[in-house]
């Protein structure tokens, strides 16, 4: 049987086509051992990386290389059988065509079918960096985690511990049948005293696991903003006196009608006049300003003290972040009062922010609520 010139014809192209997709399959195989080595490492390092992602990546390498190989096959079974029967010599032809194809320029079929797989080799390569990429974030997160947890227990402890120093000294002197009314009744405002704080440090506590839970419970009604803030105020006035703090309250006196929670909008600007009392040295200045503003009233609380440095003022209202500046002045606290202040003016429908031009530059808090319909004026 002799071949025909279109059979020749043929028989080369599909030589030079196979000698091309060899080449190309033992890359795309070197590729994939390359790509596999990165898996295991990855999977050996970072066990805590979704498995669905790197089970999906290296289900995408093995598909390709298998359609690749595929492809190869498929051609060499071609030329096989456009060689079948033919003289030893076109056979010989065949074997050199397909020596020399990888050189050749032709065959541009089969380099468009190798991008293809190239293509979905980087595609899967992408979503293996990515899935690794995922996994170091979150062993990042995870640790950062732990650290924060680790700190606020231990800053938990500490100030739970404070009081009970106090307490014990009291109730020993209590039990001394010497005491005189005069130092019973200082015993009596110590006890007092200390119980408030461990109270109050429970109440934070509290807190701190109704933000994370979502779990506030609100009794709105319609109240007006301005006994909120008279009651606030004088709440916080003996700590203000003791400091020798400039206080002024200033703006709108009028009735400022909101719907909210009286004991929770209390508790937001009693927490920030007293973060202005504690951060501001004595005979400092604390200012307390009031407007309305179209359908809302705006409260700001500004204080000339240590301020707030640049890369804590972002954070200032995140759950157990406190300013290490802050912490060197004044040691107490769960860093948990302002987190609260944002969840619960925010609860409420308003907005809460921090201002500060850097340390030693003093502070504002500005805090705003809608107006009842018909209260602006």
């Amino acid at each position: 049987m002799v071949a025909s010139p279109n059979d020749d014809t043929r028989i080369a192209a599909a030589t030079r086509t196979l000698a091309l997709l060899n080449q190309q399959a033992d890359t795309v195989r070197a590729e994939l051992a390359a790509l596999r080595v990165d898996v295991a490492r990855i999977q050996h390092e970072g066990s805590g990386i979704p498995a669905a992602q790197l089970l999906e990546a290296n289900e995408q390498l093995v598909l390709a290389a298998l359609r690749a190989q595929s492809i190869a096959d498929s051609a060499r079974r071609r030329v096989t059988e456009l060689t079948r029967g033919q003289p030893p010599a076109l056979a010989a032809t065949v074997r050199a065509a397909s020596a020399s194809a990888s050189a050749s320029a032709s065959g541009e079929l089969g380099q468009a079918v190798y991008q293809v797989r190239v293509d979905d080799l980087r595609d899967a390569n992408e979503q293996l960096v990515i899935a690794a990429l995922s996994w170091q974030e979150l062993e990042a997160d995870a640790k950062q985690a732990h650290s924060k947890q680790i700190k606020f227990l231990a800053m938990a402890a500490h100030e739970l511990r404070n009081p009970l120093l106090p307490l014990r000294l009291a109730a020993q002197m209590l039990t001394s049948s010497n005491a005189d009314q005069q130092v019973l009744t200082r015993l009596q405002a110590t006890i007092n005293g200390q119980v408030s704080h461990m109270a109050r440090l429970i109440g934070d506590l509290l807190d701190g696991s109704r933000i994370s839970t979502g779990k506030f419970r609100l009794e709105r009604a319609a109240i007006d903003l301005s006994g909120v803030l008279e009651l606030s105020i004088e709440t916080c006035q003996p700590a203000m006196d003791a400091r020798r703090h400039h206080f002024r309250r200033v703006g709108s006196l009028g009735p400022l009608i909101i719907n909210g929670d009286r004991v929770r909008l209390v508790q937001v600007f009693t927490n920030l006049l007293e973060n202005a009392a504690k951060y501001t040295p004595e005979d400092g200045k604390i200012v307390l300003d009031v407007k309305v503003v179209g359908d809302g009233v705006t409260v700001s609380i500004t204080d000339n003290g240590i301020g707030i440095s640049a890369e804590a003022l972002p954070r200032v209202f995140e759950l157990f972040v406190q300013d290490e500046h802050a912490v060197a002045l004044n040691q107490s606290g769960l860093g948990i009062g302002l987190a609260v202040v944002r969840e619960l003016v925010e609860a409420h429908g308003g907005t809460v922010v921090a201002e500060s031009k850097g340390l030693a530059q003093g502070s504002r808090f500005v805090v705003t609520f809608p107006l009842v319909s018909g209260s602006a004026a």
